[in-house]
């Protein structure tokens, strides 16, 4: 995202995109009122346990009644259930007696009222998600894989959209991992891709499950203010760089705008650090919304909301030539810098066509068929038509429904927002972007408004292969306090500028 949109869709705590899991299908809100959200300890506990750890052996599930709920703010129980979570700052705790240290299932009995809705967990006052409940029969909605220690343990169900009915908590132990979930092939979609790509994406296999790499985004690449405030606090520059081709769109350069991103991303390369780019892909100017309303401005065109008389789905498939043609100039446009940075040996994590599921962006307003038409035209556009054989393909589209298959995407990316100073590894959305392909490909925290807790990422097993928050007000100690930003930068398990390798010599693996 980038300042201007989030400053759209920011409230005045908790900002969330998608987080969530749940056994239920899934689809993320664009907004709601701010419920407040605990702080989370900066401080890891001892590594008790990680990639190979085994799980609870001999527990009974526990099973909690609506009945033994504390019910705070307006809820209130009705036939055997809690209902409503319509206001802000209604919760109900469950306080569970747990007889071994060690990962367990929280399984929400559920129904919801009015379609999809999602709500806080907070386990022992930590956001660790969103709980989903999409149907308005009860049903289970499992969120996955939370550690309790041995005793007293509390599990808070917290209003964020609010309006469901709840039953009961199940609380069972979690099935042991796959510890294969971080042997990642080496080998990328593209037959074709160029060395810089390989070796680049073998340090990354190689590294993924032991080290987390330093992300951040910022307008103003590896030397700009994020990284200069984050070396100041720090000592350390973060090894992956974020950019944005935003303003390289046609509908955008048509109106003035200029960027030097890929300036910027030459001289990331060129001191050491990886490079990856999103795209805000600003819609052709003839969709574009040209009321000077607050939502509607040219500037936020990649806004569903932004743009008119545009139907991908017709696009797609062939019932608008020139829609169509104009989303191929807007292609070959990005190609041009995408060239650019080829031909001075620049791979890319491209991360294009982000978010689409939660239907905010105009490429994923007409569901996964359409947008999943797009990701094919723009793969085969880029690397068949462009031969740009530096990228390294990152899918982020934040539903399994959505994926475009194995054969164009290389790693898989998640953008998680869960609020304020939350530290937790949001280890259900790990493991729910680890379920989407067989076998497994590298998932990353591609975008985010928090720092995980290095330890707490290798104690839940949720080892993101890289995390870059956003820029701006994201890095503020309003989101992430300094002493978290030392801890994350300095942990052994962090990887930062000073501790990449020299990837231009990587040895090359192509399994």
């Amino acid at each position: 995202m980038n300042r201007t949109h989030r400053a759209v869709r920011a409230f005045s705590v908790f900002i969330p995109f998608i987080l969530l899991f749940s056994g239920c299908s899934s689809m993320p809100l664009d907004s709601s009122p701010d419920p407040g959200i605990p702080s989370s300890s900066v401080s890891s506990p001892p590594v008790t346990s990680g990639p190979s750890a085994d799980p609870v052996m001999f527990v009974d599930p526990i099973v909690l009644p609506a009945e033994t709920a504390e019910l705070i703010g307006s809820l209130r129980l009705r036939s055997g259930y809690i209902e409503n979570f319509s206001d802000s700052g209604d919760m109900c705790v469950f306080t569970a007696d747990i007889a071994q240290s060690g990962f367990y299932d929280l399984i929400f009995h559920a129904s919801s009222i009015g379609g999809y809705k999602e709500n806080h967990v907070l386990v022992n006052g930590e956001n660790v998600g969103l709980a989903v409940t999409d149907s308005e029969s009860f049903v289970d909605c499992v969120f996955p894989r939370v550690y309790m220690e041995a005793g007293e343990n509390t599990v808070a169900l917290l209003q964020y959209w609010g309006w469901i009915r709840l039953q009961s908590l199940t609380i069972t132990p979690s099935e042991g991992l796959d510890p294969l979930i971080y042997d990642v092939s080496a080998k990328l979609s593209n037959p074709n891709a160029d060395d810089s790509a390989k070796r680049l994406m073998s340090y990354l296999a190689d590294s993924y499950g032991n080290v987390i790499l330093a992300g951040q985004y910022s307008d103003a690449g590896l030397f700009g203010a994020e990284s200069a405030m984050i070396h100041t606090k720090t000592g350390q520059y973060p090894a992956v760089i974020g950019l944005d081709f935003m303003d390289y769109s046609p509908s955008r350069v048509q109106r003035g705008t200029k960027s030097n991103a890929t300036q910027l991303a030459i001289e990331a390369w060129e001191n050491g650090a990886i490079v990856t780019f999103c795209w805000h892909w600003n819609a052709p100017a003839k969709y574009l919304v040209d009321l000077e309303s607050e939502d509607r401005l040219w500037w936020r065109g990649f806004y569903t909301r932004a743009v008119k008389d545009f139907d991908l789905a017709a696009v797609m498939d062939g019932k608008d030539p020139e829609g169509y043609d104009l989303l191929l100039a807007d292609i070959d446009a990005i190609a041009e810098q995408l060239a650019i940075l080829r031909d001075a040996g620049v791979p890319v994590l491209w991360r294009p066509l982000h978010e689409a599921s939660g239907g905010w962006f105009w490429w994923g307003a007409f569901g996964p068929e359409a947008y999943i038409k797009l990701w094919n035209l723009l793969y085969e556009r880029l690397t068949d038509t462009h031969g740009l054989n530096n990228l390294i393909w990152l899918w982020n589209g934040q539903d399994a429904g959505w994926y475009p298959g194995d054969g164009t995407v290389d790693m898989i990316g998640e953008d998680v927002y869960p609020g304020e100073r939350v530290y937790t590894p949001q280890t259900a959305k790990f493991m729910e972007a680890v379920a989407y392909t067989a076998p497994p490909k590298m998932v990353v925290l591609s975008e985010s408004g928090f720092l995980p807790d290095p330890g707490l990422c290798l104690r839940d097993s949720a080892m993101w292969g890289f995390a870059a928050p956003w820029a701006g007000e994201f890095l503020t100690e309003k989101y992430i306090e300094d002493e978290m930003l030392l801890h994350f930068y300095n942990h052994e398990r962090v990887i930062t500028l000073d501790g990449l390798p020299d990837l231009k010599d990587y040895p090359i693996r192509d399994e």
